[in-house]
């Protein structure tokens, strides 16, 4: 058959169907098309089991740092927050702690919860963070971070 031809068919009674190839190809490219967009859908949304990632250059070595000790597990993998606050917007914002207060979330404040989870708990958070073995650079690092992440 070519593209476009008419061909017979001769069933039993002798009477012919008329069937144009370019019909069937037409059909055949059209399920071509849907199989390949489908494909191409699923890629965009499949993702990867690590997130990219979300700092700056200055925040990068405190994002792996973070990776690292399990800190997404809890705050989302593009800290956009779970179990725990989302880390995205939060450095200069006021949170309000379960005690009623508010404060500003600045170096200060966000080195303290790093290093003393319990000392000062965020409204609605009932799951305390874990304590942690960070050193005071790293912490410095992911506090910088979480800087990096305000303007997202």
């Amino acid at each position: 058959m070519v593209a476009g031809r008419e061909f017979h068919r001769v069933g039993r009674s002798g009477g012919g169907n008329r069937v144009r190839c370019s019909d069937h190809l037409w059909v055949v490219l059209w399920k071509l098309v849907t199989v390949i967009v489908t494909a191409l859908v699923v890629a965009a949304c499949g993702g990867s089991d690590s997130p990219g990632s979300t700092a700056s250059p200055v925040g990068a070595a405190g994002e792996q740092i973070a990776r690292q000790a399990g800190c997404a597990s809890c705050h989302g993998g593009s800290f956009q927050g779970g179990v725990g606050p989302g880390w995205v917007g939060l450095a200069g914002s006021d949170v309000e702690l379960s005690d009623g207060t508010t404060v500003v979330a600045d170096g200060e404040y966000l080195f303290e919860s790093i290093r003393d989870p319990a000392a000062r708990i965020v409204a609605g958070f009932s799951v305390q963070m874990p304590r942690n073995a960070l050193t005071d650079e790293e912490i410095d690092e992911i506090v910088a971070f979480i800087g990096s992440l305000a303007d997202e």
